[in-house]
């Protein structure tokens, strides 16, 4: 699918999952996301769904907010962050067996700006314009938003950048959604957001490799898993060779990257 119809198939299909009701008797894991997970997992959960008769419900957020929903309720059977910070953050307060832990794909921190580079930034000192509008995931809720200062502050140009910072993001579909939507010039995500809106194509900017470092996404069995074997069934055919070429159908690399940081829509390095 391409364009807006895409895009619409998307969030019709992750609003009716959750509410999906199952056939008795039916297997079923929940499963707690980052939203930069949404495209490809939807589509393995739909694959998962069909080969093994397990219904697959998704729950996407921003991966702070999704593991303190999980911790809240003391529910979630898999728990697949946008990035592995909060993956240990769940492992170090005991929410995911370490054991089950498997890694899905890998992403790369750019800055996004929409296809032409109307602006003309070619840099993270570029951010720091007058009057340029810049968009960050929230902190502290948002794996993606923890990178952006990260970075910002190895640079030296946290202080310089913030001023232009005109909004954080709920999750990484909100953050991807301002460029499309055209509210800001530039935004701090991931390289792979070149690849959700082919109706709205951006380019990606390259970060000098010595102040960012590539990270993973990973899946685990939560502690509160009903059927701990199932789930870890389900985290095993994320990684596995058909889980990720999911993931490597919308854009995501599938093997550790390397830190070059511009791979265009419809590159390789998967």
């Amino acid at each position: 699918m391409r364009g807006l119809s895409w895009l619409l198939f998307i969030v019709v299909a992750a609003a009716s999952l959750p509410m999906a009701q199952t056939k008795r008797g039916q297997k079923e894991l929940h499963v707690f996301a980052g939203a930069a997970n949404m495209p490809p997992l939807m589509q393995a959960a739909r694959l998962y769904e069909k080969r093994y008769g397990v219904k697959v419900r998704l729950t996407f957020g921003g991966s702070g907010v999704v593991l303190s929903q999980m911790k809240l309720a003391r529910k979630g059977d898999v728990y697949v962050p946008g990035s592995d910070d909060y993956m240990e953050k769940a492992l170090k307060e005991g929410v995911v067996d370490p054991k089950s832990v498997r890694v899905v794909c890998w992403l790369v921190p750019v800055i996004n700006v929409p296809k032409g580079n109307p602006k003309g930034i070619k840099s993270l000192q570029d951010l720091a314009r007058p009057g340029l509008r810049v968009a960050i995931a929230a902190p502290g809720s948002v794996c993606l938003g923890d990178v952006a200062i990260e970075i910002l502050q190895k640079a030296g140009l946290w202080e310089k950048v913030k001023p232009n910072i005109v909004m954080q993001a709920k999750d990484c579909a909100d953050l991807a959604a301002q460029l499309k939507l055209g509210t800001v010039d530039a935004i701090i995500g991931w390289d792979v957001f070149a690849y959700w809106y082919p109706d709205a194509p951006m380019e990606n900017i390259a970060i000098p490799p010595d102040i960012l470092r590539v990270r993973h996404i990973p899946a685990g069995v939560t502690v509160f898993a009903r059927d701990k074997k199932e789930a870890q069934r389900f985290v095993n055919f994320l990684a596995s060779k058909e889980g990720k070429q999911c993931y490597a159908q919308c854009g995501y690399c599938t093997k550790p990257p390397t830190l070059a940081g511009t791979r265009k829509q419809g590159g390789t390095n998967r």
